[in-house]
């Protein structure tokens, strides 16, 4: 009987975690030992996600990586395609226990706690997106997003960060990101961490946004000042 009930409580514990949804945006905040104060944010959308550590205060860009992820019980896996610290564990898989009681996620053995930013929502374009494209005098010049070279976006609820990769050397060319928002056509990026350009931190760029046959037309100025109409498409899984 003992052992039915040992065996019936870790069953409703893997269907917890199964049940409890990644999908959002999740943070922490540590110390180091020098006393400088981190901030690391973890985006999860539909089969992917990015992890990226910065200074809470100054917005000074410390490290990112991801790629994809699944989750299969309580163990999550992922395939990492970039890592600003460790390159070399491009293409690599790791696999660890997690914990998510809808609140906060654990990495069971570490020490690590990520508390719920938001769980999707209301993000009018929440999921990751690669650029397949920009527009030049009205058509579409398009963009191969099948190669090992990537300009991808996540976008949780409330939280987006755009990365610049490549898969097959393991170069990483940049990242960016903060928060968002999505308001009558406008879409505005509030800017925590710019790894090229540390002065970008507290900007706010408002971009004109729409979404046409399923494919996401960003128009504006870019962070340095110049004119762009990109096309971004969903990344499928």
């Amino acid at each position: 009987m003992k052992k039915i009930f040992i065996l019936l409580v870790c069953t409703l514990l893997s269907v917890s975690v199964k049940a409890q949804s990644f999908i959002g945006a999740w943070e922490m905040y540590h110390t180091t030992p020098l006393g400088e104060k981190l901030k690391s944010v973890v985006i999860f959308a539909d089969g992917y996600q990015v992890i990226t550590t910065y200074e809470a205060e100054t917005g000074r860009f410390m490290a990112a990586n991801g790629g994809t992820w699944k989750l299969e019980g309580d163990t999550m896996t992922e395939k990492v395609e970039f890592d600003t610290d460790n390159p070399e564990r491009v293409g690599s898989e790791v696999s660890f226990k997690v914990t998510n009681d809808g609140k906060v996620f654990s990495i069971v053995g570490e020490n690590m706690e990520m508390k719920r930013i938001d769980d999707g929502t209301p993000g009018a374009l929440q999921g990751a997106w690669l650029m397949s494209g920009r527009m030049r005098d009205g058509k579409e010049e398009t963009r191969d997003t099948s190669g090992p070279r990537k300009t991808m976006k996540i976008l949780s609820g409330t939280r987006f960060q755009w990365i610049a990769y490549n898969t097959e050397t393991k170069q990483f060319s940049g990242t960016g990101g903060g928060t968002y928002t999505t308001v009558d056509g406008k879409y505005t990026e509030n800017i925590e961490f710019f790894s090229r350009d540390n002065s970008r931190v507290g900007a706010s760029l408002p971009f004109d946004y729409e979404l046409v046959n399923g494919k996401w037309h960003h128009k504006g100025l870019s962070s340095a000042g110049d004119p762009i109409h990109e096309v971004w498409s969903i990344r499928e899984k």
